[in-house]
Formats: C-alpha cells, structure tokens, sequence
C-alpha cells in the first residue's frame, strides 16, 4: 500500500526519488564515457609516463663520485621490465651535457641520436625505434649542486596491452562501484524521505480532522521542513478567520431565530385568543409586517456577505442615487422630511449595481427614520465619497461603533426595524473595497462611504 502511495504522478517522494535514478545514471553514464575516451586516448599514457618518469628520478641512486649507478629499492624493483622487455620500455640519465651517465639493458642503440631527446628540459616526446613508436619523458633530478636528466620511453603497443588488459577490471570497478553507490544513496534516501515526509503526513491527518465541531484545532509546525512550515501557518491563519467567521455566523443565527420567534409567538397566540376575526386584524397584519421585514434582511445580508453574489460593471452614482430617492419618496413625506441630492458631474464607480442601490437606500433609510419632522436629509456625491447626512437627535460617542452591530436599534426611530440595515451596507462596502464610516454632527450623524 505505501509502494503505492509512492508511485502516484503528484507524489513528492516519487519525484524526488526519479530525480535521484535520474543523477544517478547520468553520473554513471558520464563515468563511463570518461574512463572509455581516457582508456583509448594517449593521455592516460603520457600522464602515466611521465608521472613515472617523476618518481624515478626520485629515485636514483648515485656513488661516491656523485654519478648515477641506478635506482633505491622501490624503483629497482621495476628493473626486470626493462631487462625482459628491452624493445618496448627502456631508460637512461644524462648529464648537463647531454652525455649518457646511465642506460637501461636496451642499451645505446634504442635511442635515436637526434630530435627532441636531446632537449634536456622537463616534457614529453615521441620517436620511433624498429617501426614501433614509443612514448617518452624527461625528467630532471638534482644532486649535490648537479642536474642530472632521466628519460623514460614505453612502446605503444606495450601500453595498448596494459590497458586492454586493466580496461576490464577498471569496467568491473566501475560496475560495482555505481552499485554500490546506487544502493547506498538509493537507502538513505528512502529513509531521509521517510521520516522527512512523516511530519507531513500527521498535519495532513489532523487537517482531515478538523470539522466545524473542532475548529479551535490548529496544525503543528513541529518537525515540519521549513520549506513547508510558511504553507502550515499561513493555513493555520485561514482557521483562525474561517473560525471567527462560523462563530459570527453562528451568533448570527442565534440572534434571527430569536429575533423571529417573538412575532411568531404573538401571531399564535392573538390566533388562539381571538373571538372575532376582525378585532385583531391590524396586530396581526402588523406582526406579519414586521417578521417579512426581518426575512428580508436576513435575506439581504446573506446575499451580502458572498462576494459571488456581486457582478462589478461601471455605474454612475447620481443615477442609482436618484432612483432610491424615487423609491423612498412615500416614506420621507410620511414622515415629513426632505431628501435633497448634490453630485459632482459624472461620478462613476466600479460597483455592483443592485447592491449600490441597497447601500445608499439603507442609508438614506436609517436617516429618514431619525430624523425630524421638517428638517433635511442630504446626500452628498464626490468623485470618491458619498455622505448622508440627517438632523436627527444623533447618538452618543460610545455607542458609535454598534450601529453597525447586527440586530443592535437605536433609540430615537419610528418603526421596529430588524436592527440589519447598517450591517448589510457595512459587508456591502467591504466587498467593494470601500469604507464606511459614521461621526457625529451636530446635530445628527454623517455616513461616509469611501473609495481606496
């Protein structure tokens, strides 16, 4: 089952381990090419000689008289390939003349008397002896105040039959060791991975976990990569306004059951007490009134409150302005008050039509229902604000930040409203990206609703 978790296209473990083989073989393969193009080249051979050429020369041995007389016990025990392969490999010390100090079994004949052998610097050189080439390298060694030059040659052939006979075991090596090496990263991935993935594993459990009943959870960054720990709290973050939003709505709904239940109950039971149909009509009619008011708005703020509800086009203000005038004309001359309009010239904002007209209708609402009798509401258009102003008998300083608590009426209305009005034009400004605010004027209070 877990092989099978791993093997899903969108696991990270699956990735990380294909990314892993991938390195892995491309390593090899590069390996390979590598050792194959040093294996058939000549470089390996002219490094090979002349690092050998080097640590002879470290070697030599010399006599009393400070001459060469041939080599320590380390590099004596090289001195049978030159005895038995004297066609192939030879060696010979010359002085600062260029006179032969010291030769090799193959003797002076193995050695041309001209071209770049007699250059008696460090370096490398090729010749041919007896339709073979050879390669060689110079080497020079100092001994007491005297520079002393060794010089090593080695057939092709010769080296061609030392590498076809090491490239099989230099292959084999090769083999095992990316094997091994496989095998061992190949481990200690799977394990680093195991116990590097675990903590994601617990914090996806207890995401799983988490209901409306649990909400107070919140997910362990402990042990998380750090890579994933922003991911984590910025989920942790989403619980805590996902929180404060159910536990808002749960009041909310408390508050409407409650809210609703009182009209019912009156209904019920001016119903059941009744003995004439007619005597409590206007209650009844009343109480109806009231509970269709209160869905109403309930309906209005839970339209407001999704931001998917809302199609944004370009309005003009003055327009939407003036048709909640027209709408709530009746209402203002019941109550015997003015409702008066100034705009600047062609005021458009980005806005959702209907919900703009519910905004500016609530709040020219709310100030024809404390206003007095005989005084102005106004309604103020700029590029950027919009104010309503009434004349009323206003509030105090403190109770300035409930007006737009749900289900919280002042005092100083006419009707008996469901106490949502302002609520619903504050969630209206806040998908918008506006602001509503209230102060205090004198007298009355002014709303102002703001772009930024």
């Amino acid at each position: 089952m877990r092989f099978v978790k791993m093997i899903q296209p969108n696991s990270l473990r699956l990735k990380i381990l294909l990314a892993y083989v991938a390195g892995m073989l491309f390593s090899i393969t590069l390996l390979v090419i590598a050792a194959a193009v040093a294996l058939q080249s000549s470089v390996l051979a002219r490094m090979d000689f002349a690092n050998l050429a080097e640590e002879m020369a470290e070697d030599i041995r010399f006599d009393g008289d400070g001459r060469p007389v041939g080599f320590y016990e380390d590099a004596d025990e090289l001195g049978w390939v030159y005895v038995s392969l004297q066609r192939e490999v030879a060696y010979r010390i010359l002085d600062e003349a260029g006179r032969v100090a010291l030769l090799s079994s193959a003797g002076e004949q193995f050695w041309p008397t001209d071209g770049d052998l007699l250059r008696l610097e460090r370096g490398r050189f090729d010749f041919e002896h007896k339709g073979a080439t050879l390669y060689g390298a110079t080497e020079p060694a100092v001994h007491d105040g005297r520079t002393w030059y060794l010089q090593v040659a080695v057939s092709t052939r010769f080296m061609g039959l030392l590498h076809r006979v090491a490239l099989p075991l230099v292959g084999a090596g090769i083999i095992v060791f990316s094997l091994v090496l496989l095998v061992a990263f190949g481990v200690c991935t799977y394990i680093t991975l195991r116990y590097t993935l675990k903590p994601l594993q617990e914090v996806s459990k207890s995401a799983t976990a988490i209901s409306p009943r649990s909400l107070n959870s919140r997910l362990s960054t402990e042990a998380v990569p750090s890579e994933i720990a922003p991911l984590v709290d910025s989920f942790n973050q989403v619980l805590d306004r996902l929180e404060r939003g159910y536990r808002v709505q749960q009041e909310f709904l408390g508050n409407a059951a409650h809210e609703l239940k009182t009209p019912l109950a009156l209904i019920r039971a001016q119903i059941e007490l009744r003995e004439d149909a007619g005597t409590h009509r206007d209650a009844l009619l009343s109480d109806v009134e009231y509970m269709t008011r209160q869905v109403q708005q309930l309906l209005l703020l839970a339209e407001a409150s999704e931001a998917h509800n809302y199609i944004f086009t370009v309005v003009r203000v003055q327009e939407i302005a003036e048709e909640v005038i027209c709408y709530l004309q009746r209402m203002a001359e019941a109550a015997d008050v003015c409702l008066r309009i100034s705009a600047a010239d062609n005021v458009k904002w980005r806005a959702d039509r209907g919900a703009l007209f519910t905004l500016l209708k609530n709040l020219l609402e709310n100030a024809i229902q404390h206003a007095p009798a005989k005084t102005v509401v106004s309604m103020d258009i700029q590029n950027d604000t919009v104010v309503v102003r009434d004349r009323g008998a206003g509030i105090d300083s403190a109770q300035l930040p409930l007006l737009f608590e749900r289900f919280w009426r002042a005092a100083h209305r006419r009707d008996h409203g469901a106490g949502l009005g302002l609520p619903i034009c504050q969630e209206i400004a806040l998908a918008h990206g506006w602001t509503l605010s209230v102060l205090k004027a004198d007298p009355g209070l002014i709303f102002r609703v703001s772009r930024t």
